[in-house]
């Protein structure tokens, strides 16, 4: 992940997701200075914060200790890892004062580059779950960056992940502890159904879930073959999915589908309900902006709802106050409080964003755009900023979503562009060398420098996903488009536009310091980071 990283999906402003073996030596029970700290170490399992430091020689042995691992392989000068550390430190102390088998360690991956290497280690940071010192299949975490995901993650994987119900006391018990629960019946818990329903149950921490074989308890809920309830205090109250006897239960297919299920039929957008609609992971999602101050528009929401039932696990729908909460994304739409009520539509993979060429607020009306658009036959509806007077008259032409067809595909320049996003510390760094570029080739006939905020401008067939990113548009027909990869410095911006859009091959250089941080992502989602590919 370069620069700034990626905020693929609506939410761009908050940071959000609407908006990332080879095996090493054997280990040696000696004592060596690292030349990266000049500190001797041993196979002694030290500690900071209540987290196992580790490294090459003491690792093996933390694995032999702890039959539960988690990993964190960091960089110390990596934001997100920085951002993690309370965090980790303090998941660490909770799970020790309940006495859990599952510790954390953690892996400074820049001085242990063995271990980096050994584990596939790309991006900063990446948490590892190692489970009876298995050290070849290490299960990489899948749960939220914070205190309470990662402990509940951890939880969930040092005990049962599921609730055995004995007896309808039990099971009436269990539904209503929680808003929402989970329960598998099957007639053999030993079977493959009730395997798969078991490691649906390990990822999806945030829901109880139980079993129950007693024929006592499919009599009581009104079962006769193995099926998957969910239980809820909300919209329908229950939904059952029975198991196919022929090709039993397919663990991805289920979580997506209790995923979909455990939200309400129309969420609205708050800062408590925001983790739950980007990690469900519904591909579309229909909003419908509004001001709740206003009786008038929120009677719209009747129609709203009418249209969702028949969406729901392909669209997920959303309500937006545009004077509460909502008002922090209303830029990434182009929009201001004035314009609701209105609707949009998202496409979760590209962040495509469609809307009606009129406003409707009818349940026919929202269902037949709805499905106009799943069958390909409405256009995005593409933002542009409005392009300053003076924008191809600077050194560095600013181009907008309306121009950037017109410059960067004219067949008789070569254009190097920076989609770049305001908020990015990346972008900002690199904005001196930049300018200085388009003041060194102004006079050139044939190259032209430009730049474009990619957050408030769309093209209709390049998608953004990082910042910055550094496009060149070579002269010529045809659409090409070459990706630049190098150090973003003045020097080597001006060799790779003399050698044709291509950098010279030259001897790989090491810098001491990487030359990116990760930036700022107030909640990124797990996995994303730095590569070090990038340094």
């Amino acid at each position: 992940m370069r620069g700034c990283g990626a905020r693929l999906v609506w939410l761009l402003g908050l940071g959000l997701a609407w908006l990332g073996p080879v095996l090493g030596g054997e280990e040696k029970d000696v004592e060596v200075v690292t030349e990266e700290e000049g500190e001797m170490l041993s196979d002694e399992l030290g500690e900071e914060d209540g987290v196992l430091v580790l490294h090459e020689h003491n690792f093996a042995r933390a694995l032999s200790e702890h039959r539960l691992l988690l990993v964190e392989f960091y960089a110390p000068w990596c934001g997100h890892c920085q951002q993690l550390a309370p965090a980790y430190a303090e998941a660490a102390t909770v799970l020790r004062n309940e006495s859990s088998p599952a510790r954390l360690g953690k892996v400074d991956a820049t001085a242990q580059t063995a271990l980096a290497n050994e584990f596939g280690i790309t991006s900063y940071p990446t948490l590892k779950l190692f489970r009876d010192g298995n050290r070849t299949h290490p299960i990489d975490y899948t749960g939220h960056m914070d205190m309470k995901g990662i402990v509940r993650w951890m939880q969930r994987r040092a005990s049962p992940s599921a609730t055995l119900l004995q007896d309808t006391d039990t099971a009436s018990t269990f539904i209503s502890s929680q808003d929402l629960v989970v329960i598998g019946f099957f007639k053999d818990l030993g079977g493959e159904a009730a395997r798969a329903f078991y490691e649906v149950a390990m990822e999806m921490v945030d829901v109880p879930f139980g079993v129950a074989e007693a024929t006592e308890l499919f009599q009581a809920y009104g079962l006769s073959a193995d099926t998957v309830c969910l239980f809820k205090k909300f919209d329908e109250g229950r939904t059952d999915f029975p198991v196919d006897p022929a090709q039993g239960l397919d663990v991805a297919e289920l979580t997506q589908l209790l995923r979909a299920h455990s939200l309400e039929l129309v969420m609205e957008f708050t800062s408590e309900t925001s983790d739950q609609i980007f990690s469900a992971k519904i591909p579309h999602h229909m909003l419908l902006f509004l001001n709740k101050s206003s009786s008038a528009q929120l009677a719209l929401r009747d129609g709203f709802r009418a249209a969702a039932g028949a969406f729901r696990g392909e669209v997920l729908f959303v309500v937006v106050d545009v004077d509460g909460y909502g008002a922090n994304v209303l830029t990434f739409f182009g929009m201001t409080p004035a314009d609701a009520p209105t609707l949009r539509l998202v496409k979760m993979k590209n962040n495509r964003k469609y809307r009606m060429e009129q406003d409707s607020f009818s349940d026919t009306a929202i269902s037949t755009f709805i499905q106009a658009v799943l069958d390909g036959k409405v256009k995005p509806h593409l933002l542009s900023a409005v392009p300053p007077e003076d924008w191809d008259t600077r050194a560095v032409k600013v181009l907008v979503g309306q121009t950037f067809e017109q410059v960067a595909f004219d067949e008789t320049k070569n254009v190097f562009v920076k989609f770049y996003a305001p908020w990015c510390s990346h972008c900002q760094a690199m904005a001196a060398a930049w300018e200085e570029l388009g003041e060194r080739y102004k006079d050139h006939e044939d190259i032209v420098i430009a730049e474009l905020d990619a957050t408030a401008n769309e093209m209709e067939n390049i998608t953004i996903t990082g910042f910055p990113t550094l496009s060149y548009f070579p002269a010529g027909p045809g659409r090409k488009m070459v990706e630049f990869k190098g150090s973003r410095d003045l020097e080597t911006f001006s060799k790779f536009l003399e050698n044709g859009g291509m950098l010279p091959e030259e001897p790989p250089v090491v810098p001491k310091t990487p030359e990116d941080s990760t930036g700022t992502k107030e909640q990124s989602p797990p996995g994303t980071g730095v590569s070090r590919d990038e340094l």
